[in-house]
């Protein structure tokens, strides 16, 4: 074969590469379609919901994703104060990356609920959210009493992630500067859960796994990205890491009924081509 031919037959070959990942990554996209499905399955499931465990009224502040809002996590925050705890949103508007005095004020929102409750703080974190509770619990690990995030892209490098390319077009900020990314994969040393699906489409599940310890853990479940918090599963996971006794944290237990609806993370990979 010619030297021109060869290289029609490269070039053919990369655009059918570029082709097949572009319509992968369509199909993972389109698969976060489910998220109101989620949501409406989560409001069917309340009758079960309300048999989760009682908290004890500690404090629990909750920060969205990227671009989302407190609207977003209203539903989660309801349901916690149902089950007795204190619920806050992050009060910060949209939530567009940490901006000048964004993380100021996520440090003031936490030491005056800290001082309001004299009990030390839950945090939540969705998405992008889970950085800013995974960080301010680095910063104050004696006002945190336990982190969960969900779909949270703390490991692993970013630039390949859908939200961190997402990010960057929404804030400006270049993702690996190091005033964004300074040590994002150590945990905090506090009580740490990661909820994550393998088949979110927005944040590869990989970025979101923990390395399992005495008090770091993750918990698999099936969902959407947009739909981790609004999910029944995600709900009674946290209901269960909330309720655990301050300073006497254990991992969270598969046994019985559990294990059919929350897997083993250790497993074997599934789906390896669609959701990497």
């Amino acid at each position: 074969m010619t030297v021109a031919g060869n290289d029609a037959l490269h070039g053919a070959g990369r655009r059918a590469g570029i082709g097949l990942a572009r319509a992968r990554r369509l199909l993972r996209l389109g698969l976060e379609l489910r998220a109101p499905w989620e949501y409406g399955a989560t409001v069917a499931a309340t009758p079960l919901l309300r048999l989760a465990p009682k908290g004890d009224g500690h404090p629990v502040l909750v920060f969205p994703g990227l671009t989302a809002s407190d609207l977003s996590t209203r539903p989660l925050r309801r349901f916690l104060t149902g089950r007795g705890y204190a619920s806050y949103g992050w009060a910060l508007g949209r939530n567009l990356g940490p901006r000048d005095g964004v993380f100021d004020a996520c440090r003031e929102r936490l030491r005056k609920i800290r001082s309001r409750h004299r009990r030390k703080v839950s945090l939540i974190g969705w998405s992008l959210g889970g950085i800013y509770a995974r960080e301010l619990a680095k910063e104050f690990p004696d006002d945190v009493r336990l982190v969960v995030t969900l779909g949270t892209p703390f490991s692993h490098g970013p630039r390949t992630s859908d939200a961190w390319r997402t990010y960057e077009e929404s804030t400006g900020h270049r993702i690996g500067a190091p005033d964004i990314l300074s040590s994002l994969s150590a945990p905090p040393p506090v009580p740490t859960t990661s909820i994550y699906s393998r088949t979110d489409a927005i944040v590869p599940w990989r970025y979101s796994v923990e390395r399992v310890d005495a008090s770091h853990e993750n918990i698999e479940i099936e969902a959407s990205h947009l739909g981790l918090g609004f999910n029944a599963l995600a709900w009674c996971a946290i209901a269960d890491r909330l309720a655990q006794p301050e300073a006497a944290w254990k991992p969270f237990e598969r046994s019985g009924a559990r294990a059919l609806v929350f897997p083993d993370p250790q497993r074997k990979p599934r789906g390896r081509r669609l959701f990497g």
